[in-house]
């Protein structure tokens, strides 16, 4: 019965951290583009890839 008394105010702190930890990131915009990272997975990017060095060629192999 005695463990009541810590597990109770653990479980409703940890709680508060998730609620808190929610409320924070509706307002800092996490939940505003839901679809928009799943689509652009779909899609190429314009740039072209950037020209690779050539590979140094060893003269005695």
């Amino acid at each position: 019965m005695t463990s009541l008394l810590f597990l109770i105010p653990i479980a409703l702190g940890m709680g508060l951290i998730g609620l808190l930890a929610f409320l924070w990131s509706v307002r800092s915009g996490q939940f505003e583009d839901l679809d928009g990272a799943g689509a652009r997975v779909l899609f190429d990017d314009e740039r072209p890839l950037p020209p690779t060095p050539p590979h140094p060629t060893s003269g005695g192999h």
